[in-house]
């Protein structure tokens, strides 16, 4: 009785309308899956060197070294930071060497900014603990 039963609820599950479908529409194809996380290691990758290069050019580590915090252990800080907030820091790394080369921080301005992001690394880590 149950093999009569087989071929006719395999027909049945055959004929339900959108199960194929959504089934095909919910897979996620095995290269996509890999991608994801080479380009979100590629791009924490280059938000490090961006903070790496900051935080050791000349005039952030003359501003570091006048507020007597250590570059290096800055540097540490910032590859602990997760991707969402390494991310942002490197963004505002970068608007403040834009901001610097164009003229419109002076080195006053450049020092405060400075001590602010290397706080603000520091106190990151120390929350996610």
């Amino acid at each position: 009785m149950l093999l009569t039963c087989l071929p006719a609820c395999t027909v049945m599950a055959a004929e339900v309308p959108g199960v194929e479908a959504g089934a095909r529409s919910h897979v996620v194809p095995l290269s996509e899956l890999h991608q994801r996380p080479v380009e979100a290691t590629a791009q924490r990758e280059k938000d490090l060197q961006q903070l790496n290069r900051f935080f050791s050019s000349g005039p952030v580590s003359q501003a570091l070294q006048t507020s007597k915090l250590d570059g290096e252990r800055v540097r540490q800080a910032a590859a602990q930071l997760d991707d969402q907030e390494l991310a942002r820091l490197a963004e505002r790394s970068r608007q403040v060497e834009s901001d610097f080369a164009a003229g419109a921080l002076n080195n006053q301005q450049l020092t405060y900014i400075i001590i602010a992001l290397a706080t603000a690394v520091i106190i990151l880590v120390i929350v996610a603990r």
